[in-house]
């Protein structure tokens, strides 16, 4: 089993050899433009095209909680748009973070970085806009990813 390794620094720029997926956790309503996902739209524009499209044809596609959406960016990396979070505040329902469907998006993203040899980067995830709480999200990143023997490097911004 592998673990995870913990490092400062940016998770749009991921250290390693090899091919690499950065997962990141979306909404479900097509919103792009705070937190994680700025810096992203910075580095690559396809991530956020990719997904305003996915969301916009969504009667067609798969787009919906627990969904991913794989987008190359590079030769060796892909950004994982993981539909993870219901709407976008906080409110009387709670923090927009959905579990379940980071746990069922994680599976597909476990898949997908097996069948490629990938290592997996990612801020933590479903912990910042989202409201999660990372004692919450880390066992399915460990039963997900690490127990399969995937590398997985999670970033905490310098700063």
């Amino acid at each position: 089993m592998a673990e995870i390794e913990y490092v400062r620094g940016d998770a749009t720029a991921p250290h390693g050899k090899g091919v690499k997926i950065l997962a990141h956790v979306c909404n479900d309503l097509g919103g792009w433009g705070k937190g994680f996902v700025l810096g992203l739209s910075r580095r690559w524009p396809e991530p956020e095209a990719a997904y305003r499209r996915w969301h916009r044809e969504r009667a067609r596609n798969d787009f919906g909680l627990g969904a991913v959406q794989f987008v190359r960016v590079g030769p060796y990396l892909w950004v994982a748009n993981m539909i993870g979070q219901r709407g976008m505040r906080r409110g009387s329902k709670g923090v927009p973070v959905r579990y379940e469907a980071i746990d069922t998006a994680l599976g597909s993203l476990a898949a997908k970085a097996a069948e490629a040899g990938a290592s997996v980067h990612m801020p933590r995830i479903g912990c910042g806009l989202a409201g999660g709480r990372w004692s919450r999200v880390e066992p399915l990143i460990e039963r997900r990813l690490t127990a399969r023997g995937i590398s997985v490097t999670v970033y905490d911004h310098a700063g």
